[in-house]
């Protein structure tokens, strides 16, 4: 894919909005960007948004029975949900997956920006939502389709300051990844640790085989961590899973990296 392709946002879905919230906060010590009134009548949903330096983490809760949501934890509990992608230029993304049959359940575009969800069983992993800004990413137009425009007051950077990685989980990650690879136009890289991953301008997708009988999905993301003893700190106080680097929090893993 010619231009640049960013990871820029992280959705987790549970079944309750606050608690997961709260902790998220605590331990990571991160602050509410925005929430979307809208959600509730297009899915089912309510949500919050908490920034990660110019990234964000979503919290989606279910609020209504038989939604997409709904069934998506009945089927692999709550936790990762959806990888969502900013592409400049976004037409050449659109037209690839057309050709290549890719079943998209939702849609919307409008002259400011441009948003395409995958069907995750034709993506294998989580659900991928790949979209387009007018203008790019910059300060007068800052991701306002899903963030609204005031959702930069809230970065917090004091424990963690981006999202260096999403960490995609299936029972086959190097056909997972070749997946992945000719959606996004991107090549799959395998360093000597053995995933499979593709780079991003800023980060990556790794490719994992599933460890933790989840089945296939988003199972964690890397932070890049500005305070990690602090991280690591409020998660023991909160009695969270800690193994290492990595704190089990909401169904997701969350690695801290330099």
């Amino acid at each position: 894919m010619t231009g640049w392709l960013r990871l820029r946002q992280i959705a987790l879905i549970e079944p309750e909005l606050e608690a997961p919230i709260a902790a998220l906060k605590e331990v990571f010590g991160l602050a509410e960007g925005f929430r979307d009134d809208h959600l509730e009548a297009m899915f089912g949903l309510t949500n919050c948004l908490l920034p990660i330096g110019e990234q964000l983490l979503e919290v989606c809760a279910t609020v209504k029975p038989d939604t997409q949501g709904t069934r998506f934890i009945q089927r692999r509990g709550a936790g990762g949900y959806m990888v969502i992608l900013q592409a400049e230029p976004h037409a050449a993304f659109r037209d690839r997956i057309g050709a290549l049959g890719v079943r998209v359940i939702a849609e919307a575009e409008n002259p400011a920006y441009h948003l395409v969800q995958l069907h995750p069983r034709d993506t294998g992993g989580p659900m991928l939502e790949v979209d387009r800004h007018e203008g790019g990413d910059t300060p007068e137009n800052p991701w306002t389709h899903a963030a609204g425009t005031n959702w930069r007051h809230a970065i917090r950077t004091g424990r963690v300051s981006a999202i260096a990685a999403a960490e995609i989980q299936s029972d086959d990650p190097a056909v997972t990844a070749a997946r992945w690879s000719i959606l996004l136009d991107r090549p799959v890289h395998t360093p000597h640790d053995g995933t499979h991953r593709i780079a991003l301008d800023g980060s990556d997708l790794r490719f994992v085989r599933t460890s933790d009988g989840r089945g296939e999905g988003l199972g964690g993301i890397d932070l890049r961590a500005t305070d990690k003893a602090a991280v690591l700190a409020a998660a023991k106080a909160r009695d969270l899973p800690i193994d290492g680097d990595t704190v089990t929090l909401a169904g997701l893993r969350f690695r801290l990296v330099p």
